[in-house]
């Protein structure tokens, strides 16, 4: 079983030391390989010792959004449970409740596939109310919360032909669900100006929030392959942390516990910054006390 896995390793040459090689292997072995035979990755005495860290650590990932629970899984449970110090270890490895159906790729030794997500599900239109209140906004956005926010998107802009907008705004009075459709169209959003049909607002689930964001990040836009599992997860979970306003040094479950106290909205506009395409991405997510509303629009196109 392990010389079958020595082979694909083999095929893909620089995979020791290469990273971006190490994201492709892990998906490819998880998503073909049974837990048996991947237990050799993980075995210190096997002939696949010699493997990189960041492979064992991707493939660990790659599992979990699988849902295997790599720490209770014999073969793997020993490395998973000894100490590591790696970027994906902030994460756990199993999922958790909003991590619903995650939009995975198909890998073959020869290449990879996936389903383009057309949008969340399962969410509320949200009416306009031409008599709602508007708030006082004022931008409070930093270039770190901008990046943080663009996470899962930001091989859009660096890979392919994506634009993004990333911004957060402080209100004077707390904002409720009634008002923010009419709050979107008085910020003068760059995704929204010029001639639009009317704004389409609705509650979004936080899992579909997740699952949209996993989807741009582990698999990429119209010209790029995106950072696969391991690493798409990391970032979806970075831009929730930035949407909902989680402090930077918060811990994963201190994160998950924001982001369901939030609440979400998605939308969606006839405008020219939208490419139209298959890769339109619009969230909007307000903070428990309704006092800080935070934007993520991004769009990419073949």
């Amino acid at each position: 079983m392990a010389d079958r896995i020595t082979d694909i390793v083999a095929a893909l040459p620089g995979v020791t030391g290469d990273k971006w090689q190490a994201r492709q292997v892990a998906a490819l072995l998880a998503s073909s390989r049974s837990l048996p035979e991947l237990a050799a990755v993980f075995d210190l005495g096997s002939p696949l010792s010699g493997v990189s860290e960041e492979l064992r650590t991707c493939l660990a990932h790659e599992l979990a959004l699988r849902g295997v629970h790599v720490a209770a899984t014999p073969g793997l449970a020993g490395w998973a449970t000894s100490a590591h110090h790696h970027p994906l270890g902030w994460l756990p490895l199993s999922l958790v409740r909003i991590e619903n159906e995650p939009n995975l790729a198909t890998y073959s030794a020869t290449g990879h596939g996936c389903t383009v997500l057309s949008g969340p599900s399962g969410t509320t239109p949200v009416p306009q109310n031409s008599a709602a209140l508007v708030p006082t906004l004022t931008e409070t956005t930093t270039p770190a919360t901008a990046e943080t926010i663009a996470a899962a998107v930001d091989n859009w802009v660096n890979q392919s032909n994506g634009s993004v907008e990333a911004r957060v705004f402080s209100a004077s009075e707390p904002l409720v669900t009634d008002g923010v459709p009419k709050t979107l169209t008085a910020l003068d959003l760059e995704c929204l100006r010029g001639p639009r049909a009317p704004l389409t607002v609705s509650q979004c689930p936080p899992d579909q929030a997740w699952r949209i964001l996993f989807d741009a990040a582990a698999n990429g836009g119209a010209y790029n392959l995106g950072e696969h599992g391991a690493y798409g997860r990391l970032a979806a979970w970075r831009s929730l942390a930035g949407l909902s306003g989680a402090v930077p040094s918060s811990s994963f479950a201190e994160v998950e516990a924001r982001v369901a106290a939030c609440q979400w909205y998605h939308f969606e506009a006839n405008t020219t910054w939208f490419h139209h395409v298959a890769w339109d991405i619009g969230f909007a997510c307000l903070s428990p006390d309704g006092r800080r509303l935070a934007i993520l629009a991004a769009t990419d196109t073949d």
